[in-house]
């Protein structure tokens, strides 16, 4: 039998889709926040891979979007081309990589990442179905549309799915 599966990569403030039989796949996820959107009877799916929460802290003018939370979701949902009521989502990452003596709210990206990611979802009305978020470690994930479960690679961890 020919292996005609292929793993549909997604890098850091990137996005892509993907439908059957391949899978989507991206690394890197510490404070940075993957989520997963997918409708379980198209079995269309997509991924982005958040980094910052809001992109009013963007530099310059132009930005990428699939880099925040605050573009990213919507461009996601745009290149998916399915109506929000059919999407649910599932999320990984992130993390508080990184400890600092009377730490700043700047300086807790994975956390505010994650709350940013939930709010855009919820005004989407777009439920998490699951997620695997906190901790201190980085992750790696993959999610297969077919049956939609996504598979996380946690660094001295190990593996769930969910």
């Amino acid at each position: 039998m020919i292996n005609t599966r292929n793993i549909i990569k997604v890098g850091i403030a990137d996005a892509n889709i993907v439908t059957p039989p391949d899978t989507i796949r991206t690394s890197g996820l510490g404070s940075c926040v993957g989520v997963v959107l997918y409708d379980d009877r198209s079995k269309k799916a997509g991924m982005v891979h958040i980094m910052l929460p809001d992109s009013s802290l963007a530099r310059s003018g132009d930005i990428n979007p699939a880099k925040f939370a605050d573009t990213g979701i919507p461009f996601l949902i745009e290149k998916l081309g399915l109506p929000t009521v059919k999407l649910k989502a599932k999320l990984a990452g992130g993390a508080q990589m990184f400890q600092f003596a009377g730490q700043k709210d700047t300086m807790r990206i994975g956390p505010r990442n994650v709350e940013a990611v939930k709010n855009i979802l919820s005004s989407y009305n777009i439920r998490v179905i699951s997620e695997d978020t906190g901790g201190s470690s980085g992750r790696t994930i993959e999610f297969d549309p077919a049956v939609c479960l996504l598979h996380i690679r946690t660094v001295n961890i190990g593996e769930k799915v969910i």
